[in-house]
């Protein structure tokens, strides 16, 4: 495996680099290099904790985002994606903290779950989707052994790498305005897109929505850990409390009405379990699967690589270049994800952002990811808790995540027009078209474009010269389809 050439030389890394433990302590101290990386046992713990709270969430939305039809009419059901996703959810997180040893949690990516939701299930049936994540999954990892994951991040233009999360971020808001019915398709001859469904907010599954939205950011405003889930029991007492009081049924929530369960306990459902298939997909044609392969590996490894670092550092592990113990093996273990959320069904696995909030409570070691899967392993048990949100409620947390994802609008050097036109472009273009691919193509066509009419052709380099083929490519072929 690739290995980073020179790593900071701090006591995180001397120990990650299996230096000698201190004498005198416990095999756990030992293992996890708890003491020589200034923690102790109790702060991994307390992070753990921390990290489930504030990424929990996860085990309601996942389900939300996956709650579409196939191309064949068929939904995968609901209490199933719950397991799946607490499944999928622990292993890798567990994975994560006893092999790459680092504070970091993993759930099923947003990002990766949109992009099953909006372009690939409209084209083949759930088995073929999973298995594609665990194609995309198989691939990261073979991009990280090979070492070519540093050629690629270094061969697309920073503004991009931003522009697509940015992006993401606008279209999971998107997705979770319409879920929640506060915007919705406007009538012929009307504006595209209007406030409400029929240009009018009514009801009160709407109002319960703007109630937990605006209840998670005043918690966020007030930096209160574990903001999206206290938001989200808020939301949900009010939507317990309003449905008891008018009597409201499917015809007012949907499908999930929000209501207490007979027991909050109860024996997984693993019936998605291995439900995948690699076959199948000639009728899609070699250049469609590999545009969802690649628009996967996008949504999944480049966000995957900035959270790690960002977290790595705010731990004390990365340097200021991002180089950290055990970066490849955390990207390994993350590239598997991909593929153990695909035979799960719960889509692929990433590195969450909440992990630093963990970090915030003191931890610094594989101790606290540990801990975090074991609690979300423990949640199997508890999958009826999640029928009591209605999706209105849940929706609210895409919105917030969203908007934690436009922090890297501060990043784009504005000023520069070679890089804020394609990065304008990627991020339009991926809530208002509802496609990941469509912005990232627009993004590096005009990226490579604009460099070609400036006489510097060579600078976008030879792969992101390949992908601007590749997309146009995938432009007219898509054109000539219809």
């Amino acid at each position: 495996m690739a290995q980073s050439s020179t790593e900071p030389e701090t006591a995180a890394t001397r120990a990650g680099n299996g230096s000698r433990p201190l004498a005198g302590k416990g095999w756990l101290d030992r293992y996890f290099h708890i003491t020589a990386r200034g923690s102790t046992t109790g702060r991994e713990v307390r992070g753990g904790v921390t990290t489930f709270m504030a990424m929990a969430y996860i085990l309601l939305l996942n389900p939300l985002l996956l709650s579409v039809e196939d191309v064949n009419g068929d939904t995968l059901a609901p209490t199933a994606v719950v397991t799946a996703t607490a499944l999928a959810a622990a292993l890798t997180t567990v994975l994560m903290g006893v092999i790459g040893k680092v504070p970091l949690a993993l759930a099923a990516g947003l990002s990766v779950s949109g992009v099953l939701a909006t372009l690939v299930v409209p084209s083949m049936a759930w088995p073929q989707a999973m298995g594609m994540c665990v194609i995309y999954g198989v691939v990261i990892m073979l991009l990280v052994i090979t070492g070519l994951r540093e050629k690629i991040m270094n061969a697309i233009p920073m503004g991009l790498k931003h522009a697509i999360t940015i992006g993401i971020g606008l279209f999971v808001a998107m997705i979770g305005l319409e879920k929640a019915g506060f915007v919705g398709r406007g009538a012929e001859g009307g504006p595209p897109v209007t406030l409400g469904v029929g240009g009018a907010l009514t009801g009160w599954p709407v109002l319960a929505f703007c109630i937990t939205l605006l209840a998670v950011f005043m918690l966020l405003a007030r930096g209160v850990p574990g903001a999206i889930l206290i938001g989200i029991g808020v939301g949900t007492a009010f939507s317990l409390v309003v449905t008891a009081l008018y009597d409201l049924d499917e015809r007012a929530w949907g499908l999930a009405v929000p209501a207490f369960p007979g027991s909050p306990v109860s024996s997984p459902d693993f019936s998605l379990l291995g439900q995948i298939r690699f076959g199948g997909f000639a009728e899609l044609g070699a250049a469609s699967v590999t545009m969802i392969v690649f628009t996967l590996v996008l949504a999944g490894f480049f966000d995957a690589m900035a959270t790690i670092i960002a977290v790595g550092q705010e731990a004390g592990l990365a340097d200021e270049k991002g180089r950290m113990p055990g970066l490849n093996k955390a990207l390994l273990v993350d590239g598997a994800g991909g593929a153990i959320g695909g035979v799960a069904s719960a889509s692929g696995q990433t590195v969450f952002i909440e992990s630093a909030s963990g970090v915030g409570e003191g931890a610094r070691t594989g101790l606290s990811a540990t801990v975090t899967g074991l609690i979300f392993a423990a949640m199997l048990l508890f999958t009826p808790l999640a029928g009591i949100v209605p999706g209105q409620v849940a929706a609210a947390a895409l919105v917030v995540i969203g908007a934690m994802m436009m922090q890297n609008a501060r990043h784009v050097d504005w000023n520069d027009r070679a890089v804020a036109i394609p990065v304008f472009l990627t991020v339009i273009l991926m809530p208002f078209t509802f496609s990941i691919v469509n912005g990232v193509g627009a993004g590096v066509i005009a990226y490579t474009a604009i460099r070609l009419a400036q006489g510097k052709w060579r600078e976008p380099g030879l792969f992101m010269w390949l992908l601007t083929v590749l997309f146009v490519f995938n432009f007219a072929f898509n054109d000539l389809g219809h």
